[in-house]
């Protein structure tokens, strides 16, 4: 049985708990918090509140420490738990800085246990698929690629920590990751990027921001945006191949050729479950977990989420972050 002591009983805390209840060799056996959400989630799942890390691991055994606090607070919480000698997950992103993000895989390293990071889009069917079809060449070489992740300002973030660049990174760090980091594991670290942005003269934080990363043989093209309007979110993408474009609009995937009908890939989830937060019923979280897991089992570090990916994804996103 893997005991599981959970960092933060927020949303995906929350999303985490829920999740873990499908796997028959994990039980979440502890809570850190110091919200009054972290004091209601611990009664409602019948396990101890702890104020600290610390406070947690010397009281129980605790085999893996999932953190799922603000970003800024990711780094305290991964140290303490990693100092301790315990497999460690963290939600995206793992850190603000190539600096911090190295030295949190370089105690993983020392202690002999693994780091993990929640960069949950890799488990996505859509994701993978298109990972296959990359690599498979069967539609030919990629031409291009633009990806799109817009959403209306997160006015919904308790205490505004988001919109405090040296606690979130803002909108790059927060929204943009996801796209960067799936094109990092898909196509690699790009020869170069710039990007423009803009946004309210009243607010601290650019809301829109268009990046242009550039590939040998392709470029991509990606937007994100927290608008100052009350629109739907919205996550697609589309490539470009030689033989094929190939469209995920957010509802379904599919490959368009000349003479041919379109091609609609079967992305369908087997089990579904509710995540209590802006995201609809998924299993990707639970795909992602028992991945994390079956590599705590194993003391392996994951295949699917490399430490030089995501050092590549926090290396350029902190220089994003620096120039805006």
């Amino acid at each position: 049985m893997i005991r599981i002591g959970i960092v933060g009983a927020g949303g995906m805390g929350t999303v985490h708990w829920s999740n873990y209840a499908f796997l028959a060799d994990c039980r979440v056996t502890a809570v850190v918090g110091q919200a009054r959400q972290d004091e209601e989630r611990a009664r409602e799942w019948g396990v101890p509140l702890y104020h600290d890390v610390d406070s947690m691991l010397e009281s129980q055994e605790i085999d893996v420490v999932d953190v799922c606090t603000p970003t800024f607070l990711h780094k305290e919480h991964v140290m303490k738990a990693l100092s301790k000698g315990k497999h460690t997950i963290t939600e995206k992103p793992i850190a603000l800085t190539v600096s911090d993000a190295k030295e949190m895989f370089d105690l993983a390293r020392e202690k002999g246990v693994q780091l993990f990071v929640g960069q949950v889009l890799r488990f996505y069917r859509e994701s993978q698929i298109l990972k296959e079809l990359v690599e498979d060449r069967c539609y030919g070489k990629v031409l291009d690629v633009v990806f799109e992740r817009l959403s209306a300002c997160p006015r919904w973030a308790q205490g505004g920590w988001l919109f405090e660049k040296e606690k979130s990174g803002h909108l790059p760090f927060d929204l943009h990751i996801h796209d960067l980091d799936l094109m990092i594991s898909v196509f690699g670290k790009p020869e170069e990027f710039r990007f423009t942005s803009c946004g309210n003269d009243d607010r601290k934080y650019k809301e829109q921001y268009r990046f242009f990363y550039r590939y040998p043989g392709f470029n991509v093209l990606a937007e994100a945006a927290w608008f100052n309007a009350d629109i739907p979110f919205t996550a697609r993408w589309r490539v470009y191949f030689e033989e094929a474009v190939v469209v995920n609009d957010g509802t379904k995937l599919t490959a368009y050729q000349f003479d041919r009908a379109p091609l609609v890939f079967d992305t369908e989830e087997k089990i579904k479950i509710p995540t209590g937060i802006n995201v609809p019923p998924t299993g990707v979280f639970l795909e992602e977990l028992t991945h994390f897991m079956d590599c705590v089992t194993n003391n392996r570090p994951s295949e699917i989420i490399k430490e030089e990916e995501i050092l590549a994804v926090v290396e350029i996103l902190e220089q994003i972050s620096k120039e805006s």
